[in-house]
């Protein structure tokens, strides 16, 4: 199991490989800078890149093939066998059969540990897009297929492989070394290495080489070896199809671990020092054929998302197999298979796909691992349930519930739902739903975030305790328009009431509240897959706008009569300076409302403590007291920098810095009308940081921030805060 769980996560971040003669090398003198005349054409290559892409063609279609295992390296698998059989270095005794327990030796001896085929077709259209069709797919030991694992892609499918990146350019030093012929076209030879790569005696030079064509500035193959000799390669070679570069093939070997043939000895010790291991690698071997451009353009053949799977049992697998399996091969799917079936491995790699989705999957139950723990200001600690039943109970009806308490406000809190689908094609549903519950004052909604944005805001309300009660009813409808663009309409009838001191025209604090709510996401480039369960999210890509109109009726015993909108808008740009991501939002209430449905300013920071530590919040200031700012109406932006500057840390891992500015106005027109304390923010809040990725090897980024201009006190611990960030949230 710990092999698959390797290989998955392996899939993610492969390249790919091929054979190439070089002669004639030049020496070079290798310094702890780039050669000019290399860069100068990684340059012509970055600039040529969008000219050179199969995507500057009007349309193209071509399939793929490919094989991920987990085996021995071939040169070894006869002396591997010879010490198998030889039942003296073998002896010992059984354990208890366990998953864990089932000797991967064994297996080795007649099959490789894992194996995994996958057959796709790729077609493209100026006009309609990209459409990406699983043709078929199996993975030894799995009934049911990962749907989110087998739509991973190879990153230099379409993409600037990440050596040639402006951005990175920091992390290798590049050589040219020479011009050879490739396929009867001359290429230039770059080779490079890392930055944090140092060469002892036994290892080499390079880390890779890079052949660059010299008439299109196209590449044409990536070679990227591993530092020590024999540990693995990563290659990938590119075809000139058509005036364009399309990727040809991929091969990987990376080495995974060391597997001894022998056990500890603990009478004799000495036999330690014969002790024999072999090692174990990940293969990955693709292949990509049948290039046609252009194509007949179908606009029903781009429908629904970009990933659509046709097939997922294996059987047409031998219609797209470039080389038939090996002995080995066959034997895999069938030992591995029955392991699969005898330790459910099924169950347990449905639980690995839901947490991609932030669920835990049990059954018939799918369980919202974000809504456990959590901790608030109002509240506390609150720790709840979610679960929902899913498409092993029924695939067009789904009910759900949850339950919640926090321990600071000593409260019960619940809800109940049932989805309705009206196809199965896409997203498509209705939705009735009872709740009872307490929210924050003032927030931006979050329908339709993803579960990594969820996730960064969930320190959003540690200093902040203004919160509101709501029980009511909601009816919705979701509907996935296209790829790009899901809609949302809600309308809902609720009971609200403010949890702290407050009154709203001398009213009190509780109201009836009719409102529908009108909810918008578009994604342009962002990759989904319908699966069983439903959409999956693959790659979240900008630019990204959310859209809220919340419009309140004095109607069916409503109160109010106000119209709210906000909107966040999501990009990143990548030039020569490095990343930069930013997020501009903003919100504005016309009409009569109550404080909570106005907007909290996103404060992180307390009053109460002399200290300014907090966690990042997808909106939030680490300078800026919680729950103490409201307006009516605001403008707010996020700037995050990525300097292309990179430094080594601890061990192997490279660090590098973010540079950061956020800053909000707005204004509140009648702020009398509340009565309670607090503060509109009608000057311009800023705050700068700087933020350490990969801080101290860690998985955690630490942001050093200070408040300036207008709100800027004389007190320094006012001004200044510590933020940390989990590293794989990134933007």
């Amino acid at each position: 199991m710990k092999g698959f769980l390797l290989i998955i996560f392996f899939c993610a971040f492969v390249f790919g490989f091929s054979q190439s003669k070089v002669t004639n090398i030049e020496a070079v003198v290798i310094e702890d800078k780039s050669d000019p005349r290399a860069l100068e054409i990684l340059k012509r290559v970055n600039q040529s890149f969008k000219e050179n892409s199969p995507k500057s063609l009007s349309s193209y279609a071509y399939k793929s093939y490919e094989k991920i295992s987990l085996d021995i390296d071939e040169d070894s698998i006869s002396q591997f066998n010879k010490f198998f059989n030889d039942a003296s270095i073998l002896k010992k005794k059984r354990e208890k059969d366990s998953l864990n327990n089932v000797s991967a030796k064994k297996i080795f001896a007649n099959s490789k540990l894992f194996l995994w085929e996958r057959a796709q077709e790729f077609l493209y259209s100026q006009k309609y897009g990209e459409k990406i069709n699983i043709l078929d797919n199996r993975i030894s030991g799995l009934r049911q297929p990962i749907y989110e694992m087998i739509a991973l892609q190879q990153s230099n499918r379409d993409k600037l492989p990440n050596q040639l990146k402006q951005e990175n350019r920091g992390l290798y030093r590049f050589f040219l070394t020479d011009t050879i012929t490739l396929d009867g076209r001359k290429n230039f030879v770059i080779r490079f290495r890392e930055v944090n790569f140092k060469k002892p005696d036994k290892k080499r030079k390079y880390n890779g080489v890079i052949y660059v064509d010299t008439e299109t500035y196209g590449v044409k193959k990536i070679e990227n070896f591993s530092k020590t000799k024999n540990d693995g390669i990563i290659t990938s070679t590119w075809t000139y199809f058509n005036d364009k570069w399309f990727l040809a093939q991929e091969t990987v070997k990376m080495k995974m671990s060391n597997m001894a043939m022998q056990e500890d000895d603990k009478e004799h010790p000495e036999q330690k020092k014969n002790r024999t291991s072999f090692g174990t690698y990940a293969f990955l071997t693709s292949r990509y054929f049948d290039f046609i451009s252009p194509i007949e353009e179908n606009k029903s053949d781009f429908k629904g998302y970009t990933f659509s799977v046709k097939s997922a049992d294996g059987k047409s697998l031998n219609l797209y197999r470039t080389d038939p399996l090996t002995d080995r091969e066959r034997n895999t799917y069938k030992t591995i298979d029955s392991l699969g079936r005898k330790y459910n491995i099924d169950s347990k790699a449905q639980i690995l796909s839901g947490l991609l989705n932030g669920q835990i999957r049990v059954g018939s139950l799918d369980f919202a691992i974000d809504e456990v723990v959590n901790y608030n200001l109002y509240e506390g600690f609150r720790v709840g349930l979610k679960a929902k039943l899913n498409e092993n109970f029924n695939p067009y009806f789904s009910p759900d519930y949850y339950f919640a308490y926090g321990f600071k406000d000593d409260q019960w809190k619940y809800g109940i739902g049932l989805d309705m689908k009206t196809t199965l094609e896409k997203n498509s549903y209705f939705r009735a739903e009872y709740y009872n519950d307490v929210t924050a004052s003032g927030e931006f909604y979050r329908k339709l975030w993803s579960f990594k944005m969820r996730t960064m805001n969930y320190g959003n309300n540690i200093n902040n305790d203004r919160y509101f009660h709501f029980r009511g009813a909601s009816l919705s409808y979701n509907n996935d328009i296209s790829n790009a663009l899901t809609l949302i309409f809600a309308t809902r009838r609720n009971l609200e009431e403010a949890m702290f001191d407050y009154s709203f025209r001398n009213r009190g604090a509780s109201f009836d509240n009719f409102s529908t709510l009108f909810t918008l996401k578009y994604s342009p480039n962002s990759t989904n897959i319908m699966t069983p369960q439903g959409k999956s999210l693959l790659d979240q890509k900008f630019p990204e706008i959310y859209l809220n109109y919340e419009q309140s009726y004095k109607t069916l015993g409503g109160d109010f009569n106000y119209s709210r909108f906000d909107l966040l808008f999501l990009h990143n740009f990548k030039t020569m300076l490095g990343n930069t991501g930013l997020r501009l939002y903003g919100g504005i209430v016309l009409g009569e409302a109550p404080i909570w449905k106005n907007f909290t300013m996103n404060g992180l920071a307390s009053s109460r403590k002399d200290f300014n530590f907090n966690l990042t919040s997808y909106l939030g200031f680490a300078t800026l007291e919680g729950g103490k700012y409201y307006n009516d109406k605001f403008v707010a932006y996020y700037v995050t920098h990525k300097l292309p500057l990179y430094f080594k840390s601890f061990g192997q891992n490279v660090s590098s810095f973010d540079f950061v500015l956020r800053g909000t106005i707005g204004n509140m027109k009648h702020p009398e009308y509340h009565d309670f304390r607090f503060r509109k923010l009608d000057h311009l809040y800023q705050e700068v940081g700087l933020e350490w990725n990969n801080f101290l090897s860690s998985y955690f980024n630490l942001g050093l921030f200070y408040r300036v201009g207008y709100y800027t006190t004389p007190n320094f611990k006012q001004n200044f805060a510590i933020q940390f960030k989990l590293k794989l949230l990134d933007f």
